[in-house]
């Protein structure tokens, strides 16, 4: 299975923020859509990713507030980035690897989508559920045996 079949089931709404937004917008943004990452744009090229990791890290930071400098300050400006014919169990390796749980998936400099390690475990469970349903079917077919004599 291919990045590209997930992203069609999933669909296309992407959340992108500036590196200027301030981060207490980003973070009212990531509540309000109940999203855990925001893909950060700047002249229509990714430059950047803003995840709960990077929400978190600054609360530590700042005693408990998320303070008032921008997403730029935050977002991790060098996210792992996989391709629409990357194989699934590729983007697994990556994302275990790694510790992503956000990957955006980018077709030269054009960014089609992200792909969340939910996205990842649940393409994982409805292939392993169609196999398991095309093998009960393939067993309860199974032609019976003629006896010889």
């Amino acid at each position: 299975m291919k990045v590209s079949e997930i992203l069609k089931v999933k669909g296309n709404i992407l959340f992108t923020v500036t590196p200027d937004t301030p981060i207490a917008d980003a973070v009212d943004a990531m509540a309000e859509k109940d999203i855990g990452s925001l893909v950060v744009m700047e002249f229509g090229e990714l430059v950047g990713m803003l995840t709960f990791r990077e929400v978190l890290k600054t609360l530590q930071d700042n005693k408990g507030s998320v303070g008032t400098s921008s997403v730029r300050k935050h977002m991790d400006d060098h996210p792992i980035t996989v391709t629409p014919d990357t194989d699934l169990n590729e983007v697994r390796r990556i994302m275990l690897e790694k510790h992503a749980r956000y990957v955006p998936v980018m077709e030269a400099k054009t960014l089609l989508g992200v792909m969340s390690f939910y996205d990842v475990a649940k393409a994982v469970l409805d292939a392993q559920g169609f196999e398991n349903k095309m093998l009960k079917a393939y067993i309860r077919d199974w032609p019976a045996e003629e006896e010889n004599s």
